[in-house]
């Protein structure tokens, strides 16, 4: 079964209260608590400034959790300073998983790229390499996300457009030339074929000499969010899981330096979940991951520090740092509690943050570099360990060079002039975040426990719990805006009457796309196709057998230069495809 239980986990502010003296403070003073008593006269004796329309300020957060006007030693009495916050760098990691935080290293800044074919896409990494970046973020575009090649019928007209082209090795080989993948690390984001792109991640680096020991990196391969929000799956939940614990299996064993999995959970808030149901719904993701991994005989601390996180920064700035901080909290209990890991590398969540897309707008969208700063400094109050940042322009297009080197710049100017890195959780303490941050962990328990009622994540995603959920909570948040309840500056105030002056824009053209489907086609007219047919056949039969893992073969077909929708169509053939169940 996979799922997450509550069993076994020790819920905030419950056991040990009464051993141990309470937490930021202790228990408020007479003299405190007469004077509280005063203030709380004197607000709500006047007109409140929430009453005010035009002031901006509301009792919620974005994700409609309930804000109170004064936060004190009131409400943090409960929390225990070792049990609940401890150091930085220490169980359970409320504060951030290494002891010396930004002040030893910075996040890395990685942005997130990829358009047109494979040399458009190399060219932009060596622009983005010029100015200071310091990973690789590969975008995909949508038919290689959905396993088609270029010249698929189902591709046309959308080769190109999200993401780069990836037919087969030759692409993966043209998107890295020039760059040393044994010193560079890169995230691909790619769940349906993401054992593909390995495999021809892995070729590439051999053929250039890179042992796949040395390489490092992180791929998304997160399948169970594809079921819950983004939709780009290939094959039904169960086989595909089995896909992704052979892939753990193999990093293991073979690649040390990778990061065979980050569990994602931006494109559960970017189908407009809460903050509270992106942490809860990717924690249970994760743990759905552990669980499967256990089950097929591996021992939980010989994977689990490779496990990464991948979360979304919105724009509710204290939300966001409380949900990250909560999110290692949970983390670290469960993992030490529940599921037995004895490595205190398997106790800490290390997570990239990619400020929020949604929260842009394509009005004003200058006004996107300002949400953007706000959100990476939540990131970054928040503890992340990588970090992108969005182009002003991405919703209306694919970002050009000027917006993505301001994106950059944002993050360069956070870390060298805010001086917001010289000290660990800077916001450590106050009772607001602290309070906060409970309230995330709670709601992130309630739904953990409503997804154990389901019998687990899969048997939730096949009764529409997270579907549902999520389309409530959207809805809501819409509604909101047309009621103006909640204001976005640009779009339902602050508008301007005359019209938008056009910004340059990064269009992909139709012969791109030709250009990829003849590529695609030559690379099939001159490979050796007894070769290719072998090595489908071998993996159809590791696909059969589940005492054999898929990734050897799929290295041995990349090889052959067999495509990416020669290799899925094959794969289809033993798992099927996935059709979601329909539910209003």
């Amino acid at each position: 079964m996979l799922g997450v239980s509550s069993a076994n986990v020790e819920p905030p502010g419950m056991a040990k209260m009464i051993e141990r003296p309470s937490g930021l403070g202790g228990q408020p003073s007479a003299d405190y608590e007469e004077e509280r008593a005063r203030w709380e006269q004197r607000w709500h004796s006047r007109t409140s400034r929430r009453h005010d329309p035009g002031s901006g300020a509301v009792d919620r957060t974005i994700s409609d959790l309930p804000l109170k006007p004064l936060y004190g030693p009131e409400d943090v009495a409960h929390l225990d300073l070792v049990r609940d916050l401890g150091m930085p760098g220490e169980f359970p990691y409320t504060r951030g998983i290494h002891a010396g935080m930004y002040r030893d290293r910075l996040w890395t800044m990685r942005q997130f790229a990829g358009f047109g074919n494979a040399k458009q896409t190399n060219e932009r990494y060596h622009f983005l390499l010029s100015q200071g970046q310091m990973g690789l973020s590969v975008a995909f575009d949508m038919p290689t996300l959905m396993g088609y090649d270029s010249d698929a019928p189902l591709a046309r007209g959308e080769v190109g457009k999200c993401g780069v082209a990836i037919d087969s090795l030759r692409d993966m080989e043209i998107l890295f030339n020039g760059i040393d993948l044994g010193e560079i690390t890169t995230s691909m984001t790619i769940n349906g074929p993401a054992a593909i792109a390995l495999a021809q991640y892995i070729a590439t680096a051999e053929a250039k000499g890179i042992p796949r020991a040395k390489l490092g990196g992180t791929l998304q391969a997160d399948i169970l969010k594809e079921y819950i929000a983004q939709k780009e799956w290939i094959f039904p939940p169960r086989p595909h899981v089995r896909i992704i614990v052979d892939m753990m299996k193999f990093c293991t064993a073979e690649m040390p330096r990778w990061n065979t999995i980050s569990i994602s959970g931006y494109h559960i808030r970017e189908a407009g979940s809460t903050a509270a149901q992106e942490l809860a719904f990717t924690l249970a993701d994760g743990f759905a991951y552990v669980e499967a991994a256990m089950k097929a005989g591996m021992d939980v601390d010989s994977f689990a520090p490779r496990l990464s996180f991948f979360f979304n920064s919105h724009i509710d700035f204290f939300e966001e740092i409380c949900k990250f901080r909560a999110a290692r909290r949970i983390y670290a209990r469960r993992m030490r509690d529940k599921y037995g890991a004895k490595d205190p590398r398997s106790w800490t969540l290390r997570f990239h943050t990619q400020t929020a897309g949604c929260s842009a707008t394509a009005q004003q969208p200058e006004n996107n570099i300002v949400r953007v700063a706000f959100e990476a400094m939540a990131a970054v109050l928040g503890g992340t360990q990588s970090l992108h940042t969005n182009s002003m322009d991405e919703v209306l297009a694919l970002p050009t060079e000027k917006s993505v080197e301001i994106a950059l710049r944002t993050q360069q100017v956070l870390a060298y002039e805010t001086n917001v890195t010289n000290v660990i959780d800077p916001l450590g303490g106050s009772y607001f975040v602290e309070a906060l941050t409970d309230e995330m962990e709670k709601q992130a328990e309630e739904y953990f426990r409503q997804i154990e009622e389901y019998g687990g994540v899969i048997e939730a995603i096949e009764a529409g719990f997270f579907q549902h959920e999520i389309a409530d909570a959207s809805y809501r948040y819409q509604r909101s805006l047309e009621t103006k309840d909640r204001v976005i500056v640009g779009v339902n105030a602050f508008a301007k009457d005359d019209e938008e002056v056009p910004m340059d824009l990064l269009k992909i053209g139709e012969a791109m796309e030709r250009g990829q489907a003849q590529a695609v086609a030559e690379v099939r007219a001159g490979r050796d196709g007894t070769k290719v047919e072998a090595a489908l056949a071998s993996l159809k039969r590791a696909c059969r057998d589940e005492s054999q893992n898929v990734m050897p073969p799929l290295v041995e077909a990349v090889n052959a230069l067999a495509t990416e929708g020669e290799i899925v169509e094959a794969m289809v053939e033993v798992f099927g495809r996935y059709r979601e169940r329909a539910s209003f």
